[in-house]
């Protein structure tokens, strides 16, 4: 395996950088409360980082989604990319290609997902979708939602179609709650004017990794590309919750001397380092591994487990050794705790995972 970024994956990393960091500061943040950065968002999408995800692959991805959650930038990157750009471009029809590739990566349509099993959607007849699902984040950002329905079937839906609540999650992910009640949806891989009779794969010609009638293994690819995705959020977050506590106890001083010469205060942070880099680099194994048409399943999964287990130690280490100052709300490392407790939930906290990954291996069903 290789993890050296080429040279569109390096140029992508470093202007998304640039732009994170000019734009999302903490004046911007605090004051966009719980909400999107529009602005921002805008910026991203007119630098062409979205669209660079449809060549630099999934790795690519997972580097860019490094540096947003090194500044915790509220845009639905990961969500758009992961639910909608390469699910789209691996599995979708000629037709939905065609018609929503342009709009995501220009911004326009913008993408959340609800693919978790077992769902609590289901299809009432061929295009109507029924159901309740109580979480989707970035859903009052987005302008279409991905959706597995109980039989593992992914449907395209307009958000505009559905009712969509605002909820309030632990990290400001812009979060809602989706209600399908008959609402129609597009199965994805099937473009909505072609004749079913005609008993012809739709995605076939497209160079899908799947064929677009294997819901199962359409569904398990998509969930471990978002699994992939946001442990590599998860590994930016952590990252720069570390810096912080580093900068922290290298300036603040306790009797006299700076809290990093304390052996106690160097073996947390070193212990938070290792962790970092092991979600780091099973995310980068997981995502190098689908780009090079290999199994990645079982990899997705244990790069979910160390993004959720070792990542809630580390944002956990990163408010600890900024002592009091930690506990301050309006602190910039209080941001990053938010956003990797939030991570650890959405990936499916550590214990949930582990069985996942274990039923899997024992069955030998990882081919993904």
């Amino acid at each position: 395996m290789d993890f050296t970024p080429t040279e569109e994956q390096a140029a992508a990393r470093g202007l998304a950088a640039r732009i994170f960091g000019d734009l999302a500061t903490h004046e911007r943040l605090s004051a966009a409360g719980t909400g999107g950065d529009a602005e921002l968002w805008k910026a991203l999408c007119a630098a062409g980082l979205v669209a660079a995800v449809a060549r630099t692959g999934l790795l690519g991805l997972v580097l860019l989604l490094e540096e947003q959650g090194r500044t915790t930038a509220q845009v639905p990157f990961a969500a758009t990319c992961a639910y909608g750009l390469l699910p789209v471009t691996a599995h979708g029809s000629p037709g939905q290609r065609e018609r929503l590739l342009p709009g995501i990566e220009d911004g326009t349509v913008v993408v959340c997902g609800a693919v978790r099993a077992p769902s609590p959607v289901r299809a009432a007849g061929e295009e109507r979708l029924t159901g309740v699902v109580p979480v989707v984040p970035w859903l009052r950002d987005a302008t279409h939602a991905l959706v597995a329905d109980d039989r593992r079937r992914l449907w395209l839906v307009r958000t505009a179609d559905a009712r969509c609540e605002p909820v309030e999650l632990t990290a400001p992910w812009s979060a809602g709650r989706l209600t399908l009640d008959g609402t129609p949806g597009e199965r994805l891989g099937v473009d909505a004017d072609a004749d079913p009779a005609a008993g012809a794969d739709p995605a076939a010609d497209a160079g899908a990794a799947f064929p677009a009638r294997d819901a199962g293994r359409v569904h398990a690819d998509v969930l471990a590309t978002a699994r992939t995705a946001f442990a590599g959020l998860q590994a930016g977050v952590c990252a720069a919750s570390l810096a912080r506590a580093v900068e922290h106890t290298n300036t603040r001083e306790q009797f006299g001397r700076p809290l990093a010469t304390h052996q106690a205060v160097q073996l947390r942070a070193a212990d938070a380092y290792m962790d970092t880099e092991a979600i780091r680099v099973t995310a980068y194994e997981a995502a190098w591994r689908r780009d090079e048409g290999l199994p990645y399943a079982t990899h997705a999964l244990t790069a979910a487990w160390w993004a959720s287990e070792a990542g809630r130690r580390v944002v956990h280490t990163g408010q600890h050794l900024h002592g009091g100052t930690g506990a301050d709300l309006e602190h910039p490392v209080h941001r990053h705790f938010l956003w990797g407790r939030q991570l650890d939930a959405y990936l499916g906290c550590g214990d949930e995972v582990l069985q996942e990954l274990g039923e899997l291996l024992v069955t030998g069903e990882g081919g993904t």
